[in-house]
């Protein structure tokens, strides 16, 4: 609750008030600021409960994009690693193919010496 929610609610009962005490006493302008205050209560009342609802709505809005962040960074993370196993394997790879062909070009060149 809110700020112009709780002075909605005030008003709204403050013109209650008025509005009996106006028409009790056979008074028509503070019956009718009466129902003045309880629209006015009205209209500031519903105000606040829009902004409640889009401060809920954006809340969860922003919770639901944090959530999503973690998991494309987590998932990011993920692929980063995959990529760099990958790398690290095929250069491990190309170094044991050359290593192998050194080592068979070595023997060749001793067996023909």
């Amino acid at each position: 609750m809110n700020r112009n929610t709780t002075e909605g609610k005030f008003d709204q009962i403050k013109g209650k008030v008025k509005q009996s005490v106006g028409e009790a006493i056979g008074n028509e302008k503070l019956a009718n600021s009466g129902a003045v205050d309880q629209v006015k209560g009205a209209a500031n009342e519903a105000w606040g409960n829009a902004k409640d609802a889009a401060r809920t709505v954006i809340q969860d809005h922003q919770a639901r994009a944090e959530a999503k962040h973690a998991e494309v960074k987590q998932n990011a993370a993920g692929t980063v690693h995959d990529i760099r196993e990958k790398i690290t394997s095929t250069a491990q790879n190309v170094k044991n193919a050359v290593s192998d062909k050194a080592e068979q070009i070595k023997q060749d060149h001793r067996r023909s010496a």
